[in-house]
């Protein structure tokens, strides 16, 4: 029945594809998918990508009370809440009865997010932020980042699928590279709190506006049975790129949390110059998010070996830009920032080519798949990494220097934080070297 099914849509879809009037509307429409998921990522990343810039201004700022190391959680668990939590919404929304409303998940989730940041901008304690913007802002961001994702696998699915995730991702670090001069400017305008107000207003509007201008997926695609296919669980590969993704993403966000207090506090930048480390650092994943998901696309570079090259090149990045001079020399922390943020924002865009790879094992064993349940839970491993990072941030902060010579960055108090990012990034790539001892055996 369900084979039925599936060849009565695909039939359908090609005597569609006939007309000349049909193309021309699923041209459109494809168009209009990738504009509203495009805006949407303003209201789900704007905080997140830019966050560095509010942790430097709780650290700076007596308007919190609590210990000022642990304002580093409130970005990472942001982070690590919004992956967390996408399995689930992945798996509920994607064959279950509740797939019919995606939108209104979305426009819930634009609501929950701006009301928490609007209360948020009355907190005292640094455990209010934890609280509002770490769990609650970043639950609602996910319910609105779970929807693109299922709409883009469903328009994409027969073609340019990595690419369609890499241009979202290049438009993630677009709202990267030009958030934190706007998030400064409001900050030393407006000051903290109202920043935050303006901040929830903009999540609210652009949110809502995203999901509107957003068409419903293709026919074929509503036609599908409503089944849950968990036969992934049983392959290993899925599991090797779980545990890849999630040490890669727990050294990933350490940067982009204390990037802009390390250049101010280790090379005296001023505010300025140190929120030009977050747009440094942001920038260049606007041309790999979009290269590394053409490679899979059109090189056809394996998933294993597109994720080699991203983690190796972060790797090197971190042990030979970073932890050698960049304490004492501006110029070293920029090239870090700019090479790190090259390979590791490709990172997430290396996934389309995990799916197929997973989209062939289930095929040579005759099982079925969902590639937007497999989107979500790596989202998944992605949080557990988050969260771990964030954890694990203040207690490396806490121990410090991992050398006696304090002229370079491993002898500062950020040496530990700054090993374990680059330690978590070459394992990012381990899945190539398992892949590679599996076909030698």
């Amino acid at each position: 029945m369900e084979q039925q099914l599936e060849l009565s849509a695909n039939a359908s879809a090609d005597h569609e594809s006939r007309s000349p009037s049909i193309v021309s509307t699923q041209r459109r429409r494809t168009i209009m998918i990738s504009l509203g998921c495009g805006i949407l990522q303003i209201p789900i990343w704007g905080m997140a990508m830019t966050f560095g810039v509010f942790q430097d201004a709780y650290t700076q700022q007596e308007l919190i009370r609590g210990p000022r190391s642990a304002t580093g959680v409130i970005g990472t668990t942001m982070n690590g809440v919004m992956y967390l939590s996408m399995p689930f919404l992945s798996t509920l929304l994607e064959r279950s009865r509740w797939s019919a409303w995606r939108r209104e998940v979305a426009i819930a989730g634009a609501l929950v997010s701006a009301t928490a940041f609007l209360i948020s901008s009355w907190s005292k304690e640094v455990w209010h932020l934890v609280a509002l913007q770490g769990l609650i802002a970043a639950f609602g961001n996910a319910m609105m980042y779970v929807p693109t994702t299922l709409w883009l696998d469903e328009w994409f699915r027969d073609g340019n699928r990595a690419t369609a995730y890499g241009v979202q991702f290049s438009i993630k670090n677009i709202i990267g590279t030009a958030g934190p001069f706007i998030m400064q400017a409001l900050l030393h305008r407006l000051g903290l709190r109202n920043t935050l107000r303006i901040w929830a207003g903009i999540v609210l509007a652009i949110g809502l506006g995203g999901v509107l201008v957003t068409p419903s997926p293709p026919p074929s695609a509503q036609r599908r049975l409503q089944l849950m296919p968990w036969s992934f669980l049983k392959h290993r590969t899925f599991y090797i790129y779980a545990l890849a993704n999630a040490a890669f993403s727990s050294g990933y966000g350490l940067p982009q949390t204390y990037l802009p207090t390390y250049a101010s506090q280790l090379l005296s930048l001023s505010a300025a110059e140190s929120t030009a480390m977050i747009a440094m650092f942001n920038a260049p994943g606007i041309l790999s998010s979009t290269g590394f998901g053409l490679l899979s696309d059109r090189a056809h570079v394996s998933g294993t070996n597109n994720t080699l090259i991203s983690a190796l090149g972060s790797a090197l990045c971190v042990f030979l830009l970073w932890a050698i001079k960049s304490n004492t020399v501006p110029g070293l922390l920029i090239a870090f920032a700019i090479g790190y943020g090259f390979f590791a924002s490709g990172y997430s865009s290396t996934w389309g080519g995990w799916i197929k790879d997973l989209e062939r094992e289930a095929a040579d064993h005759n099982q079925a798949i969902s590639s937007g349940m497999i989107y979500g839970f790596m989202n998944g491993a992605r949080g557990i990494g988050y969260v771990a990072g964030g954890l694990s941030g203040v207690e490396l902060l806490k121990l410090g220097a991992v050398t006696g010579d304090e002229g370079f960055a491993l002898g500062t108090k950020y040496g530990a934080l700054i090993l374990f990012t680059g330690i978590t990034s070459g394992l990012g790539g381990w899945g190539s070297i398992w892949k590679g001892c599996r076909c030698s055996r």
